[in-house]
């Protein structure tokens, strides 16, 4: 029998899917400190910053309605293993720009759109394919789990990155003669991204040894009505529909993950390895709540606690915008993660539990469309506030704007401020009507 807050892992395939996770994320999240830092080195723009979330961003966009009738339509699994390939592929590419000097940042911002097509389709196959592998009574101890893991790997990820960047090669290749030319060539970027393709391919590995074949789960024919099913069900459900908007306008007015490298080198006066350090603050915040929650679960007055911890966040990037101290910023960027995370959580088992197994994949599509915009295109609005107000400004306006946003949404939508516990028979209560109107599955429901 698992021990209390660690159910989930008497699992096999979740156990699996969780190493292959914390893989591909750590190999990511060092990429992206990796690009961050190459795009502003070429440019010194934080416009060209902004732009590296709007390549990332442009494909959930364009290929949302698709990505989400796939996740239903055919086996998760296998997706997820061709849009990781996809990323091998990518990962590759920047390698080879940064190998060759190429100094053109058209070409990593259309390497980048590459990648984010592949988040565009494994996103929504990823968010349906969970609660396939735990079962029900589980999904909320998995749901946390899954954010842990991805907390964990978001603290590694970048720090790994800014160590790899700077790591002395040069000396090592002094010792080893014959490699010499090799290692002083893999200096900086490629190092990284040698680093990320390796963690791609555990990924892969780890993926194509699961045991669950989830196979097809809708079986109309493709028509706007199905592809338009995900909004519409969310459009009916005001308790999925006030927790997607409301992350949606507080990341994206509140978030400075763009504007990073920017406080690292202007304005707290750090390199690439204190750039590190801060893209992995929030991660710390947020895994130190997730495995509080995992021990101790939110029984009761979840929308109440949402809301709270919005406000918090918001609060905490006030006060990172206005620090000029490196261990204050790191502070309010771990008190923002963690706040951040009880969002993550509650919405997570939101989407999941409060939708019909056959709508899930477009139901996901939806949320990864809120998610890239907040997280994505919120990186080039950080971008385009901070070219025209400067970096410490556009931070400071953003975290009073999320605060506004948490006292707006708490009144628009009172379904999701009384959301009480997080279980199926909770949720469907909330949800009872969202799907009366929908095409119903003729297949699994």
């Amino acid at each position: 029998m698992a021990r209390r807050g660690l159910e989930a892992f008497a699992f096999r395939d979740f156990r699996l899917y969780q190493y292959a996770r914390v893989a591909a994320i750590l190999g990511a999240e060092a990429q992206s400190v990796a690009v961050a830092w190459q795009v502003y080195s070429l440019t010194h723009r934080a416009l060209d910053l902004g732009y590296t979330g709007l390549a990332l961003f442009l494909p959930g966009l364009i290929f949302l309605l698709p990505a989400g009738h796939v996740a239903d339509k055919f086996d998760r699994r296998h997706i997820i293993l061709v849009c990781y390939a996809l990323q091998c592929f990518c990962t590759v590419a920047l390698l080879a720009i940064a190998l060759l000097h190429l100094n053109n940042i058209l070409a990593i911002y259309s390497v980048l759109f590459l990648i984010g097509t592949g988040r565009a389709f494994s996103g929504p196959a990823s968010s349906a394919f969970l609660p396939q592998i735990v079962p029900p009574e589980h999904f909320v101890n998995a749901v946390t789990w899954g954010a842990a893991t991805f907390q964990f790997a978001n603290v590694a990820g970048p720090a790994l990155g800014g160590i790899l960047f700077t790591l002395p090669l040069v000396a090592i290749g002094a010792h080893l003669p014959q490699l010499g030319t090799v290692i002083a060539n893999l200096e900086g970027p490629p190092i990284v991204y040698c680093f990320t393709l390796i963690t791609l391919l555990w990924f892969l590995l780890l993926v194509g040894r699961l045991n669950v074949r989830p196979g097809k789960l809708e079986h109309r024919e493709l028509s706007l009505r199905v592809l338009f099913a995900g909004f519409e069900y969310v459009r009916r459900a005001p308790i999925l529909l006030g927790s997607l908007s409301l992350d949606l306008f507080v990341v994206l007015l509140g978030g400075a993950v763009a504007l990073m490298p920017i406080f690292a080198h202007e304005i707290l006066k750090t390199g690439p390895a204190g750039l590190g350090m801060l893209r992995a603050a929030p991660a710390i915040g947020a895994l130190t709540i997730s495995l509080v929650m995992a021990r101790y679960p939110i029984r009761n007055k979840a929308g109440l606690r949402l809301f709270l911890c919005v406000a918090l966040f918001g609060a905490a990037t006030i006060l990172f915008g206005l620090s000029h101290s490196l261990w204050l910023s790191l502070a309010t960027l771990a008190i923002a993660g963690a706040a951040d995370m009880v969002s993550v959580i509650i919405r997570g088992s939101l989407i999941q539990l409060a939708t019909p197994t056959y709508m899930r994949g477009r139901v996901s599509a939806v949320n990864s469309l809120f998610i890239g915009a907040s997280n994505e295109f919120g990186e080039f609005e950080s971008g385009v506030t901070a070219q025209w107000w400067g970096a410490v400004r556009a931070t400071v306006i953003g975290g009073v704007g999320s605060l506004v946003v948490a006292g707006v949404w708490a009144v628009l939508f009172p379904a999701l401020r009384k959301a009480n516990t997080l279980t199926v028979e909770a949720l469907l209560q909330n949800t009872r009507h969202a799907d009366d109107e929908i095409p119903q599955q003729q297949g699994e429901a």
